[in-house]
């Protein structure tokens, strides 16, 4: 098995993972959202939005749990040398033995955990609200105990702000990426008002988690470069860097146009021609975004600029 091949199968169940936690981070938010309208009543006009958001949840949690067991055997393979088929002789000693393995286990042990919140079709409670934050938590925790930020060592504050980062991308995201899949099924005239106050909520929410992206991801880039511009251009992690960021000024761009018009003529109108264009403009933002997360898996997978330049 070659290592090219290897690199590609690692940045792939990255991306996907990361696309699965935040379609699973987005679809408990409009989960707990929709339960505050009791949309899960049997007459609710909001009803098909709410079997929606619980597909979301459970189909994405359980991506979630496949990839992130796939990436710990890929992380075996490429530790151990072995061929991929054979990575699970190795498996528990790279899982428990090694930092990216270590981090890798407690991914995965967050996901399983975000898995069993997902998967009810039960309104959200407190206690399943509460065990799906803490898994939430668990899964960024591991996640950036596998990436570059790993390099300043266990704890470090390398490593709690990678996962503040991952926590407001998937948040970002998820919202986005969800609410390009919710939304559509309270296209209707009956739910009308529901899917009016979840866009805000969820622009609301948007709003705090882009802030929170930006703060981060400046202080991931400037450790990243090493303070100097120029890795940017002359490496193949400043080119993926440039690309993520060129898809989230997109996506920017696309956030800010509903936010600032396409919201609040839908809000003064609820006319179904407003709430198209809010809706296929979400659409297209939820592209951007699954282009920012594989962005983000090539760069987690790439050497940092920072690094060559040394």
């Amino acid at each position: 098995m070659s290592d090219d091949f290897l690199w590609f199968a690692q940045t792939a169940f990255a991306a996907a993972a990361d696309i699965a936690f935040a379609c699973a981070l987005g679809a408990l938010m409009f989960r707990v959202w929709l339960s505050r309208e009791q949309a899960f009543a049997p007459l609710s006009p909001a009803l098909a939005g709410w079997r929606r958001a619980a597909r979301i949840g459970a189909g994405a949690a359980s991506v979630l749990v496949l990839c992130s067991f796939a990436s710990l055997w890929l992380e075996a393979a490429a530790m151990s040398g072995a061929p991929v088929i054979k990575a699970g002789a190795s498996l528990w000693l790279v899982a428990t033995g090694t930092h990216a393995g270590i981090g890798g286990s407690v991914s995965l042990a967050g996901s399983v955990l975000l898995w069993l919140a997902a998967v009810s079709d039960r309104p959200a409670s407190a206690a399943r609200t509460g065990l799906a934050a803490c898994a939430v938590l668990i899964v960024a925790a591991g996640k950036s105990a596998v990436g570059h930020a790993a390099d300043a060592g266990a704890f470090s504050a390398a490593e709690a702000v990678q996962a503040l980062h991952l926590l407001a991308t998937a948040g970002w995201g998820g919202v986005v990426i969800a609410g390009a899949w919710v939304l559509p099924a309270l296209d209707t005239s009956t739910a009308r008002a529901t899917l009016i106050r979840l866009t805000a909520r969820m622009s609301r929410a948007a709003m705090v988690a882009v802030a929170l992206v930006i703060a981060t991801g400046a202080f991931n880039a400037w450790r990243g470069t090493g303070g100097s511009p120029g890795v940017l251009m002359s490496s193949a992690w400043g080119h993926a860097l440039l690309v993520k960021l060129g898809l989230i000024a997109a996506a920017l761009l696309l956030g800010a146009l509903n936010r600032w018009s396409g919201l609040p003529r839908l809000q003064r109108s609820a006319a179904t021609a407003d709430a198209h264009t809010v809706i296929n403009v979400l659409r297209l933002e939820a592209l951007l975004m699954a282009g920012v997360f594989v962005a983000a898996a090539v760069l987690s997978r790439s050497v940092p600029g920072a690094s060559l330049a040394g």
